[in-house]
């Protein structure tokens, strides 16, 4: 891929804020969770925090870009993986950053069912045997 530069950042704040499933590992993953229409597997803002570090280090690297894989089929549950969200924090990080910044967040996945991003996957010849298709820890994936 050409990557010049790799910075770790350690994030395990996130799992600080908890309320979630994946973070917390009292609670068991269910698909009803913080409201009727949010599964308790959704991280607070997780896709909002991450992409503001990535704004930030975007504009510290002079980048123009910022790639996510966030699926729009998810966002009936998770509200940060809705387009319109995307849309909406691209333009806050370009108005609150410096004026000679400007920086895109795309979303090649954002459009695609899960379906359709296995059979790209497979097309690409991607090593999907590295992916989890689920959250539960188990022997196999959940298909």
């Amino acid at each position: 891929l050409g990557v010049v530069k790799k910075i770790n950042l350690d994030v395990s704040f996130i799992a600080q804020i908890g309320g979630n499933s994946l973070t917390d590992k009292s609670l068991q993953i269910r698909k009803d969770g913080v409201s009727k229409d949010v599964p308790n597997t959704y991280v607070p803002f997780r896709n909002g925090v991450f992409i503001s570090i990535a704004a930030a280090l975007a504009e510290k690297e002079g980048a123009q870009a910022i790639y996510i894989g966030v699926v729009e089929e998810d966002s009936s549950g998770y509200p940060d993986c809705k387009e319109s969200f995307i849309k909406s924090i691209n333009e806050a990080i370009n108005l609150g950053t410096s004026a000679d910044f400007s920086c895109e967040i795309i979303t090649p996945l954002v459009n695609l069912s899960k379906a359709d991003i296995v059979s790209k996957s497979l097309e690409l010849g991607s090593p999907i045997e590295l992916t989890w298709s689920c959250y539960e820890s188990e022997d196999e994936a959940c298909g």
